[in-house]
């Protein structure tokens, strides 16, 4: 069974326990903070800071959260040039895959280094340190003038990959792999100083999910854990995922006539059982991740 062990501050566990509220199990190891067990990995923190993940996503799960690497040296940063923040760089990012509603978005996007100066001034940085309307206004801006690849991963085919065996993890290397290899079509023939992936699994274990793929981008690519802070290509990749993934839940409102929450906690339990009483149980198929455990939960609810 894959796993990995990560150092991180006592702040970072209390924001670790509330991400994965939906999923925390009642019966705590010796000197454990939480332990809880999503669809496709466990994890327990410790009082000592570190938080073992355990299972086929906990690779995947380890690498959203940075920390230091401990027992899971498998998951390396590869070692990056000095001046790597100064290069003209295609960075790549997803959004969407701890979300229960809406797609998995993924985006490759290319700054020269004489746009570093520009992006700086906009705004851009980490994505997630930035309120959805300021997200918005420097996405909106970014599409007009970087080039980029934007690729949505709707829940009809995620589900459908996930009934067939297919990891998250796998999806992601896919589409990033796609979008990557998109964005260097439109700069042919320029081509970039370096290619940044925001590293979601250890370096060889995305390119055991992309073998079969035709094309496989492999020419001076980088795989970093907190690669918004790396090179801002890759921020800016997050921000543009973001916000294609704020359109696509501003549709799914629509679509049910109902504000649908993003995450996968209590909220999201509530709205997946009141679509289940108004749709039917087989309309989160084309909304939600189904393999998660809200899921199971939203049944439920629906039953009361």
């Amino acid at each position: 069974m894959s796993h990995a062990v990560i150092k991180v501050s006592a702040d970072q566990i209390a924001k670790m326990k509330l991400h994965y509220t939906s999923y925390l199990q009642p019966k705590l190891p010796q000197g454990s903070m939480f332990a809880a067990k999503t669809p496709g990995c466990s994890i327990t923190a410790y009082r000592s800071g570190k938080v073992l993940f355990q299972g086929k996503e906990a690779e995947t799960e380890a690498a959203k959260w940075g920390g230091s690497l401990d027992a899971a040296k498998k998951a390396p940063v590869s070692h990056l040039p000095s001046n790597f923040s100064s290069l003209s760089v295609i960075g790549s990012d997803e959004v969407g895959t701890g979300d229960y509603f809406g797609p998995m978005t993924v985006v490759a996007a290319y700054v020269q280094k004489e746009q570093l100066p520009l992006l700086k001034e906009l705004g851009v940085r980490d994505s997630k340190e930035l309120t959805d309307a300021k997200i918005i206004e420097i996405a909106k801006q970014l599409v007009s003038f970087i080039p980029y690849s934007l690729l949505v991963l709707h829940n009809e085919k995620y589900n459908a990959f996930q009934e067939k065996g297919m990891s998250q993890g796998k999806m992601k290397a896919l589409l990033h792999n796609k979008a990557l290899s998109n964005v260097l079509k439109k700069l042919d023939p320029e081509k970039p100083d370096a290619i940044l992936i925001d590293q979601f699994v250890e370096k060889n274990t995305y390119y055991k999910h992309v073998v079969k793929e035709k094309e496989i981008i492999k020419e001076n690519v980088f795989f970093s854990t907190k690669g918004e802070s790396v090179h801002l290509s890759v921020a800016a990749a997050s921000i543009i995922a973001r916000y294609a993934f704020l359109k696509q839940m501003d549709l799914l409102t629509e679509k049910t006539g109902m504000v649908i929450p993003r995450g996968a906690g209590a909220q999201v339990d509530i709205a997946a059982a009141k679509i289940i009483k108004k749709h039917g149980v087989n309309a989160l198929n084309s909304l939600a991740k189904i393999h998660f455990a809200n899921t199971e939960k939203a049944l439920k609810l629906a039953k009361k």
